[in-house]
């Protein structure tokens, strides 16, 4: 099989389960315990965290170690309700994960603004300027990089936004760590990652809260990650995430060039060779691994049962909604109608993917357009929309 849904999780890199397997075995005390063997593994996961710190041009101090962004997410949401009133909102973009989402709703209920996007799921900066100048706005929540479309924010433009107007930003960067470096981030006040969108284990990730952000607790209970976040610190997995995340930007992302290539020769072939094709967001900056792909006719899932016969695994968009009868809320904000929304496939290459699986996979959708053409009483009905 061909993997093509990294975007819902990616395998480990081999420094990942180095680190996670040698920590198993020789670190698995529990860093909070008195004893020496213990206090070992602490100084490890300080010096873990130090590395992360690295990664992400921050003070080590700054970042607390959690089970993903999904957590990250809702403890920023909980901790905004709390210095909350009742004059007060929050912006968020309609494109943000479903983890930020609802969230939102659980903490600010009808309290919520949602910022527009364009056609190709770009954030209007000048609503969100507007929306600063005439409310009072608790947070902020524009994600990096869209799970979706791979439509990577104007980062540096809502950074400047959010500092100029003193609000502070959540900035869900899930996507965008293992696609682009980590180092040209934005400095935004709450910064969330999981690990295993980039290689490294489930069940692990950060917030990075910047020095601007007093008091925060996101879990409560013991005085782990300096009394923010307690429960027992899970080091064999921090161990892997921070090893792969100094890795990524050391040197895997240096070959981001060339499988941008790959991915637009499959675009520009698919184009060309399939009528009423359409890429979704394709005028806006797109992380170099995703293709939000619009067929011209036949629901989503249908093409995905196909694919998997043929050797290939995509998807229909966020892994957080499989199983959900409506549409994509990424598309319907783009403007997309439901039944047009219902054709787009989500094809999100790796660090394994290799230029020879981008053809086969172009070869396989050809060959499975030709086969839906020919069968007489299933025909496509070409749609442009």
């Amino acid at each position: 099989m061909s993997y093509f849904d990294n975007n819902a999780t990616c395998p480990l890199y081999p420094i990942a389960r180095e680190s996670l397997v040698s920590a198993l075995d020789e670190a698995w005390q529990n860093p909070s315990s008195p004893y020496r063997r213990s206090a070992r593994v602490y100084a490890l996961l300080e010096a873990a965290r130090e590395k992360m710190a690295g990664a992400l041009k921050c003070d080590a101090q700054e970042i607390i170690f959690n089970s993903g962004a999904t957590e990250g997410n809702n403890a920023v949401f909980a901790w905004a309700k709390t210095l909350s009133d009742e004059d007060s909102c929050v912006l968020v973009s309609r494109t943000e994960h479903p983890s930020v989402i609802e969230s939102a709703k659980a903490s600010f209920g009808t309290k919520i603004i949602w910022l527009e996007v364009d056609e190709n799921g770009v954030v209007s900066c000048e609503q969100l300027e507007k929306l600063l100048r005439e409310q009072k706005v608790s947070l902020v929540a524009i994600m990096a990089a869209n799970n979706e479309t791979g439509v990577v924010a104007p980062v540096k433009e809502i950074g400047s936004l959010c500092r100029s107007f003193g609000v502070k930003w959540l900035c869900d960067a899930t996507q965008w760590i293992g696609e682009l470096s980590a180092t040209e981030l934005p400095a935004a006040d709450f910064l969330v990652g999981s690990a295993h969108k980039f290689g490294g284990p489930k069940g692990v990730g950060f917030l990075r809260l910047s020095s601007s952000v007093g008091d925060f607790h996101s879990a409560r209970g013991g005085e782990q990650e300096e009394g923010r976040r307690g429960g027992t610190s899970n080091y064999p997995a921090i161990a892997a995430m921070c090893d792969v995340l100094s890795f990524l930007d050391q040197n895997e992302l240096a070959e981001v060039n060339s499988r941008v290539a790959w991915r637009e020769a499959f675009e520009e072939r698919l184009l060309k060779t399939i009528p009423g094709l359409v890429i979704n967001s394709s005028e806006a900056t797109r992380l170099w691994n995703t293709v939000s792909l619009r067929m011209p006719s036949q629901e989503n899932t249908r093409w995905l049962r196909k694919l998997d016969k043929e050797g290939f695994e995509v998807s229909t968009g966020s892994a957080c909604s499989t199983g959900s009868e409506e549409p994509s809320h990424v598309l319907s904000a783009q403007g997309l109608m439901a039944e047009v929304a219902r054709r787009t496939i989500r094809i999100s290459s790796g660090w394994l993917t290799t230029e020879g699986e981008w053809v086969a996979l172009a070869d396989a959708i050809e060959k499975i357009w030709h086969g839906f053409s020919g069968d007489g009483g299933d025909a496509f009905h070409i749609i442009s929309v």
